[in-house]
């Protein structure tokens, strides 16, 4: 007989991966967690759960080249050290129709754009990179002409077909950061791949050593009523640029701040800190309130935060610096020891998806849940190593009618502390599609209650930090 058809209650030790069933004759049963409900990480199940979905590789490369207009050029971009391949690595990651946006921030000399575009679907396994809109859109770090692009970290693109990008301004940020130029928000029409906003942000938003780096566009009702939130991911903030006001204001909380204790970093055999403040950002109508709402995390931590959006689009709340709205600014869960993430992103079917990059994982949770460990899936199987992704490093939604979502896997911290390999491949740009039918786990399908009403559950909770 089947133990768990005489369950009463099952009571789940969330991080330690055990459940203790309780039976109708008082016996307390430990089973593993994954036997129990596989369904939790998307593991295959002769029980029928769906098995885990299947990333397709769209590019991937051992190192990146550009599209040069000739051979000599690119050959002179090289001897003069304007191109110097092995310093060139993808950050950010976007898509539109035929094409994918890739960054390639200016961390170190040799990087001759900043931001670049390669077909989709893909013509070839290891495309050049083709800079946006052209080559002459791209400054020059060494005679910086401040209404170019210098140093393009990540994109985001709007329903109103506008690709949006923070350029941080800095070059050479691991080795010998400098500011050549200030940190400003661009705006691209994607139907003529004419810039249609540069706004360089105030000097009284910009605090020494701030670098921005993630953005994420709210458009209200029309496609002037839009606004862009860009992190400062060092000094802790968010900016708020109003389309409409073409104007700004810089929004703090304590909630952007990082956890020293997830600042700890340790993969692929080195071991590093970043303190890393507010991060990634996704945005989501919550159906109860009736609000829009931003979940939030800083890269160094392992929770979830959460406010209503119409708090940062106030702009009289935050010019006058009021601390009375600090309190609804709020933690929703936690994702447990070693949970750190850098991006997130969530669908129209209201399942959000974030970088797990200490885990080389991508996790799920439909925001229609209590945002606890229980309700938050992986979706590669956490039991078998895998090599596909390293380093999760961007994640986005796209807007297409066949939603997907799209990874940058890149191998940061070895390109920054260690030495890549560059005959093997490092860099790598994946999707999968957000329907319960490419193999979600059944935890984060919109349409699963995991809970059926014969059972009673009791979720015990481990503060942020503690070891288990």
């Amino acid at each position: 007989m089947n133990p768990l058809s005489n369950t009463i209650t099952t009571l789940w030790i969330i991080g330690l991966g055990i459940s203790l069933v309780c039976l109708t004759d008082g016996t307390l049963v430990e089973k593993n967690f994954e036997e129990t409900f596989p369904h939790r990480l998307g593991l295959p199940s002769e029980r029928g759960y769906p098995q885990q979905p299947l990333f397709t590789v769209v590019n991937e490369w051992k190192y990146l080249d550009f599209e040069y207009p000739t051979f000599v050029r690119r050959q002179r971009a090289i001897s003069n050290g304007e191109f110097v391949p092995k310093n060139n690595l993808p950050l950010g990651i976007d898509m539109y129709r035929n094409r994918l946006f890739i960054t390639t921030p200016r961390w170190r000399d040799g990087v001759p754009a900043s931001l670049s575009t390669v077909p989709y679907p893909a013509i070839e396994t290891s495309p050049n990179l083709h800079p946006y809109p052209n080559w002459e859109a791209h400054g020059d770090p060494f005679n910086p002409d401040c209404s170019k692009l210098i140093s393009v970290y990540r994109t985001a693109i709007d329903s109103c077909q506008r690709l949006w990008l923070i350029d941080s301004g800095i070059v050479n940020a691991t080795i010998s950061l400098r500011q050549i130029c200030p940190p400003k928000i661009v705006a691209f029409d994607l139907t003529t791949d004419q810039m249609i906003v540069s706004y360089t942000l105030p000097p009284s938003q910009v605090k020494e050593e701030s670098l921005h780096s993630n953005i994420v566009v709210d458009v209200r009702d029309s496609c002037e009523d839009t606004h862009a939130l860009v992190t400062d991911v060092w000094r802790f903030g968010i900016v708020v640029y109003s389309l409409k006001k073409d104007r700004s204001w810089r929004v703090t909380n304590f909630n952007f701040s990082p956890n020293p204790v997830a600042s700890d970093f340790k993969v692929y055999g080195l071991n590093f800190q970043w303190l890393d403040g507010v991060f990634g950002m996704s945005l989501s109508f919550d159906p109860i309130s009736r609000q829009r709402v931003l979940y939030f995390h800083p890269m160094a931590s392992f929770k979830e935060f959460m406010v209503s959006t119409d708090l940062l689009l106030n702009e009289s709340l935050w010019v006058n610096g009021t601390q009375d709205v600090a309190q609804y600014f709020f933690p929703i869960g936690d994702r447990g020891f070693n949970g750190q993430s850098s991006t997130s992103g969530i669908a129209r079917n209201g399942v959000m998806f974030y970088t797990q990059v200490h885990r080389d994982n991508i996790g799920c949770w439909d925001t229609a849940k209590p945002y606890i460990r229980s309700n938050l899936g992986l979706l590669l199987d956490a039991q078998n190593s895998s090599t596909v992704i390293q380093f999760p490093n961007d994640l986005k939604v796209d807007n297409e009618e066949d939603q997907g979502v799209w990874i940058m896997s890149n191998r940061l911290p070895i390109y920054l502390y260690s030495q890549l390999d560059y005959s093997d491949i490092n860099f790598r740009i994946l999707r999968t599609g957000v329907a319960p039918q490419g193999g979600l786990p059944a935890i984060c399908d919109p349409n699963n209650k995991l809970i059926s009403g014969s059972s009673k559950s009791a979720i015990v909770s481990i503060e942020e930090g503690q070891c288990y």
